[in-house]
C-alpha cells in the first residue's frame, strides 16, 4: 500500500506539472470613492427627492448601510479617522485641517498598509484634507485638480465677485453653471484623470487602492445647469423642522457659520423659504452631478475589465443640515450631520441588499483589510462589516460613538444621545437624548424626563467606557 501511495503521487505529479507553481490569486482592487458632504438623501436609501441614478446602480450591486455614521462631523477630522481607523478624542482629530501626521504620529493608515503589503496607492482629488497628510501611504504624490479659473466657480461674473468679496467673505453659496461641458467643472477634471488611471491599471499586476475624493456637494453648490434642470422648484420641499428641538440646550444648535462665510446669505435665523429652497435646489444639483461622474468613473472600471476584481466603497464623509434644527451645514452632533452614505460592493458578496446593522466609519478599515486576505491591525478601534457584507440581516455592534468639540455622543437603534462635559471638572453640563422610535427627526430632547433616566445612565456610562479605550 505504501509504494502503491508514492506511484499516485509520482504520477499526480507528472500530469499536474503546475498543481505546485501555480500563483495564489490576486488580491481584490479597490476603488475608493469619497463625496464631501453627501448626506443619505439618495433613492438608494428610500429618499425620492434627489436623482443619483449611478450611486443607485452602485448600490444594486452591494450592501447599502441604512445605519452608517460618521464618527466626528468635518471634513478634515472625519478623513483622518476613518483612514488611520482611530476615533477622535479630546486630543486628535478636532476640526477641518485635521493631519493624521499631526495627531497620530507614526500612524499605519488604511493606504500605508495596504501599499506595504504589496499594493500600488493612489490618491486623486481631496482624500486627506490636506493632500500632504501621510504622503508615504501612496505609490505617487496625490494629485489635486483645480479649474482654468482656479477655483470653485465657472460663471464669469462669480469668479469677479469671489475675488471682491469683502474681508471673511467668500462668493456666492451657489451657481447655476453656464459652461455645458462637465468634465471641465472642477469634479470633471477629477473623474477624467480618475479614468485615465484606471486605464493605465488594466494590464498591471499589482492590486491597488484607488482612493477618488470629489468636491461636491461641498459649498458653494455649483453644477452645470442642466442638473437644475433636472428639478422643478415648485416640487422642492424644504426641511420639516426648521426650528430648535424642544427643550436641546443652546450649544446644540450652531450659527451656520460655514454657511454664512459666503456673499449674498440672508443673516436670518432661518432663511426665507425662497432662499432656503434655492439652496437646497443646488444642493440636490450639485449631487445629481458628482453622481454623473462617479458613473463615468465606474463606467470607465467596467470598461477595462477591473470590475471583476475590484471591491467600490462608496462613502460621504460626514452628513449635512439642510436647515433641519435652524441649521444649514454639519458640525453638531444631530443625525442629520452624522449620518452619511457607505455603499460596498464585492465581486463574491452580497449584491443589492440593504442593511439596518449600525456601522461607523472606523469600521470601514477592518472591513477592507479582510476583504483584501491581510490581518486587521492591532490599533484599529472598529469592527470588520463583512459578516454583514455576507449576511446583511446580521448585526456586529449595538452602538456607534461620535465626538464634536466637547460633545460626547452615541447613536443605539432607539436612542441617539449627546452630552458635554466641563473640561476642568469632568462634570456633564448638558445633555441630549431623543428616543427614535417616537421621534426620528429629533425634534424633542428627553433627557430630562423621569422615564427616560435610566437609558441615560446606561448610555453614559457607555460613553464612559469608550472614552476610555481611546
Amino acid at each position: 500500500m505504501k509504494i502503491k501511495g508514492i506511484l499516485i503521487a509520482v504520477i499526480w505529479t507528472l500530469l499536474c506539472p503546475f498543481t505546485f507553481a501555480q500563483k495564489a490569486p490576486k488580491r481584490p482592487n479597490v476603488l475608493f470613492i469619497m463625496v464631501d458632504d453627501l448626506r443619505p438623501e439618495l433613492n438608494c436609501y428610500g429618499k425620492t427627492q434627489i436623482k443619483s441614478p449611478n450611486i443607485d446602480r452602485l448600490a444594486s450591486r452591494g450592501v447599502v448601510f441604512k445605519n452608517s455614521f460618521c464618527n466626528v462631523p468635518v471634513c478634515g477630522a472625519s478623513r483622518a479617522s476613518f483612514l488611520t481607523g482611530v476615533r477622535p478624542a479630546k486630543n486628535r482629530f478636532l476640526v477641518a485641517k485635521s493631519m493624521a501626521d499631526e495627531d497620530l504620529p507614526g500612524h499605519l493608515s488604511l493606504p500605508r498598509y495596504l501599499k506595504q503589503n504589496g499594493y500600488s496607492t493612489f490618491s486623486l482629488g481631496k482624500v486627506y484634507h490636506n493632500p500632504a497628510d501621510d504622503i508615504k501611504a501612496w505609490s505617487l504624490k496625490p494629485s489635486t485638480v483645480e479649474t482654468a479659473s482656479g477655483g470653485n466657480y465657472m460663471n464669469q461674473d462669480n469668479i469677479i465677485l469671489a475675488k471682491k468679496a469683502e474681508e471673511g467673505k467668500r462668493g456666492p453659496a451657489f451657481e447655476i453653471g453656464e459652461e455645458t461641458n462637465e468634465f471641465l467643472y472642477r469634479d470633471g477634471l477629477l473623474a477624467k484623470k480618475a479614468m485615465g488611471v484606471l486605464d493605465s491599471l488594466k494590464d498591471t499586476e499589482n492590486p491597488f487602492f484607488l482612493a477618488v475624493g470629489f468636491f461636491k456637494p461641498h459649498l458653494p453648490f455649483v453644477a452645470p445647469k442642466k442638473y437644475f434642470d433636472l428639478y422643478k422648484r415648485d416640487e422642492i420641499k424644504l426641511a420639516p423642522n426648521q426650528f430648535v428641538p424642544e427643550d436641546a440646550p443652546s450649544v446644540a444648535i450652531i450659527n451656520s457659520g460655514e454657511l454664512r462665510q459666503y456673499t449674498g446669505v440672508p443673516k436670518d435665523k432661518i432663511l426665507p423659504d425662497d432662499y432656503a429652497i434655492s439652496l437646497r435646489h443646488a444642493y440636490f444639483a450639485s449631487i445629481s452631478y458628482v453622481d454623473a461622474m462617479i458613473g463615468a468613473v465606474l463606467k470607465k472600471l467596467e470598461e477595462t475589465g477591473l470590475a471583476e476584481n475590484t471591491i467600490v466603497v462608496l462613502v460621504g464623509d460626514h452628513g449635512w443640515n439642510l436647515g433641519e434644527h435652524t441649521i444649514w451645514g454639519k458640525h453638531n452632533t444631530f443625525e442629520t450631520a452624522l449620518r452619511a452614505p457607505l455603499i460596498i460592493t464585492t465581486p463574491n458578496l452580497s449584491k443589492n441588499k440593504k442593511s439596518s446593522s449600525l456601522a461607523e466609519f472606523v469600521d470601514i478599515y477592518p472591513t477592507l483589510t479582510e476583504l483584501c486576505g491581510l490581518k486587521v491591525p492591532e490599533h484599529c478601534q472598529g469592527k470588520s462589516l463583512v459578516p454583514v457584507l455576507e449576511k446583511p440581516k446580521v448585526k456586529v455592534k449595538n452602538e456607534i460613538f461620535a465626538f464634536w468639540k466637547g460633545a460626547e455622543c452615541i447613536h443605539t437603534e432607539k436612542f441617539a444621545y449627546t452630552e458635554w462635559q466641563n473640561p476642568k471638572t469632568n462634570t456633564v453640563t448638558n445633555r441630549m437624548l431623543y428616543d427614535l422610535t417616537k421621534d426620528p427627526n429629533e425634534n424633542t430632547n428627553v433627557a430630562d424626563r423621569p422615564e427616560y433616566q435610566n437609558i441615560v445612565a446606561e448610555l453614559s456610562q457607555k460613553i464612559s467606557e469608550s472614552v476610555k479605550n481611546r
